[in-house]
């Protein structure tokens, strides 16, 4: 069973996920349907010999850390054909893979409908901006537009700490420092504290994961860079509220303190299936004004959402009213959008059914 030529070949079908799992044949996941490639139920030896095949195209990657912890994150190329990201892991007893396909190619912005209001995102200078959403949302990708659009039209230099690298920058306007987590870093906190020492305009972070990476990047950003990163939250409340939760109680008024002065924007992302196929992204956009800073200050964050959706002049957009924007347009389905919905119940009568 060659690896390489089944890659090939379903990046030519269009997947977007690969599934290598014992039980069932080998299959994809192709817009939010899961396909099988053929027939042929994947033994153990079968897993173990497509997921060996796949350490070998990853420059000889060493598998013995994987088969010790059960789980392992990495990327690799295959030449003219795509690059992918890897999860390996172990389910009961057998060696599993999901890999997903990322272009060489950067994406465009427009074509992926993310709006203007998140585009001008790269025109500040410093503070803290939030990339949210559910896992393949496509968080990933809009931090990818956004340091390319950066790359291209600002002096400075960027440097991306990421577990694994997914897009190759090349340097352009700016200088490009791509860092690889467990690879040329031991981890996201220790490689942000070296990056406060390697002159950085731009910051950005994979995802914070825990308070050390958290308190780091708030001090980054107050300290006069622009740091971009995710969190697995949707919508701007639920955001402010895990950060500060991250922490232990009495450090909660401090974090809330800093967070207020130092957080610019949250975007909250969701793909959906759109009606004529393919996918489309609903987006919620928070800018932090003075009513905004003043609410995560005293801790009153649900009432932003309020804030939120009265601030369309600020080019701000509640997520609920993305998705009723997208059902109106005849872009996703009624059950799509209340399935998607922050508060399906105040959806239905805004939708007027």
């Amino acid at each position: 069973m060659n690896a390489k030529e089944l890659l090939h070949n379903l990046v030519v079908k269009g997947a977007a996920d690969v599934f290598v799992i014992v039980g069932r044949p080998l299959s994809f996941k192709r817009g939010t349907v899961i396909e099988s490639l053929d027939d042929k139920v994947l033994m153990p030896t079968d897993t173990k010999e497509i997921i060996s095949q796949i350490y070998e195209m990853a420059e000889n990657r060493s598998i013995a850390p994987f088969l010790q912890n059960g789980d392992d994150d990495f990327s690799f190329a295959i030449k003219g054909v795509s690059r992918f990201r890897v999860n390996t892991y172990k389910q009961r007893g057998s060696l599993a893979a999901v890999i997903r396909v990322v272009s060489f190619e950067l994406p465009n912005p427009n074509n992926l409908g993310i709006p203007a209001s998140v585009m001008n995102l790269t025109e500040l200078r410093r503070g803290l901006v939030l990339i949210t959403g559910p896992a393949g949302s496509g968080k990933t990708t809009t931090l990818a537009c956004l340091i390319d659009k950066i790359n291209h039209s600002r002096n400075a230099h960027v440097i991306t700490l990421e577990n694994p690298i997914e897009f190759l920058h090349r340097h352009n306007e700016s200088l490009i420092s791509q860092r690889e987590v467990s690879i040329d870093t031991a981890s996201y906190a220790t490689a942000l504290r070296a990056a406060l020492r390697e002159s950085p305009d731009v910051i950005l972070i994979g995802e914070l994961r825990d308070p050390e990476t958290i308190s780091i990047a708030l001090t980054a950003a107050e300290t006069g860079h622009l740091v971009l990163s995710t969190l697995h939250t949707v919508g701007a409340v639920n955001t402010v509220d895990r950060l500060v939760d991250s922490f232990r109680a009495e450090q909660q008024a401090q974090v809330r303190m800093q967070l207020s002065m130092v957080l610019q924007s949250v975007v909250s992302q969701q793909l959906l299936p759109q009606v004529t196929g393919g996918m489309v992204p609903a987006f919620e956009v928070m800018h932090c004004n003075n009513a905004i800073r003043n609410l995560i200050r005293e801790g009153r964050t649900h009432q932003m959402s309020a804030v939120i959706n009265t601030s369309a002049a600020e080019g701000m957009v509640g997520m609920d009213a993305s998705l009723l924007a997208l059902y109106k347009d005849n872009k996703i389905a009624y059950h799509e959008m209340l399935t998607h919905a922050l508060s399906a119940e105040t959806l239905t009568k805004q939708a007027g059914l």
